[in-house]
């Protein structure tokens, strides 16, 4: 291996971290499906775990839309957005849902609660997993107000803003 493939390695894997902890520390993200009729619907989703392994779980009741728009066509989006500090993110990917009760417990907590009475035995209580295909995120490089400052002036000469921030697609 050279270095310049050992240096390469380092970066997909500091970009997949640096995902996971932008995901993590956002919470709460949109998921969009197919509808029957083609058209695309969105939904609030809070993410229980977001991990290494590439997956992203949330609770969702296995009998209700979002589980028919997933048995249909499972290739969905999540998309996370923190506008206060310029950081969003995009991911891809193939959801399926779970029975697993081990996971259920141990994901287990009061957001859940609130739409699951009962706890994890509630009967239709399931894990969404999405298998991350391809992601992607922006972050602010400078404040909130040079940022401000760089799109007025783009509007004003009409040249587009530049260094607004990073741009990084990960490697999954």
């Amino acid at each position: 291996m050279t270095d310049a493939e050992i240096r390469e390695g380092a970066e997909e894997a500091a970009n997949r971290e640096r995902l996971w902890s932008l995901v993590k520390d956002m919470k709460f993200g949109m998921l969009t499906t197919s509808e029957e009729d083609g058209s695309l619907s969105s939904r609030p989703m809070t993410t229980q775990d977001a991990g290494y392994d590439g997956s992203i779980w949330f609770f969702a009741p296995d009998d209700g839309p979002l589980a028919h728009a997933i048995a249909r066509n499972p290739r969905v989006n999540v998309s996370y957005a923190h506008p206060g500090d310029m950081r969003f993110v995009s991911v891809c990917g193939v959801a399926e849902l779970v029975d697993d009760p081990a996971r259920k417990r141990a994901l287990w907590n009061p957001m859940a609660e609130a739409w699951f009475q009962g706890g994890p035995e509630h009967s239709h209580a399931a894990l969404l997993r999405v298998e991350v295909r391809h992601a992607e995120y922006w972050e602010g490089s400078s404040s909130r107000m040079v940022q401000l400052f760089a799109v007025a002036k783009a509007a004003i000469t009409g040249r587009p803003p530049v260094d607004l921030g990073e741009h990084v697609e990960v490697k999954l």
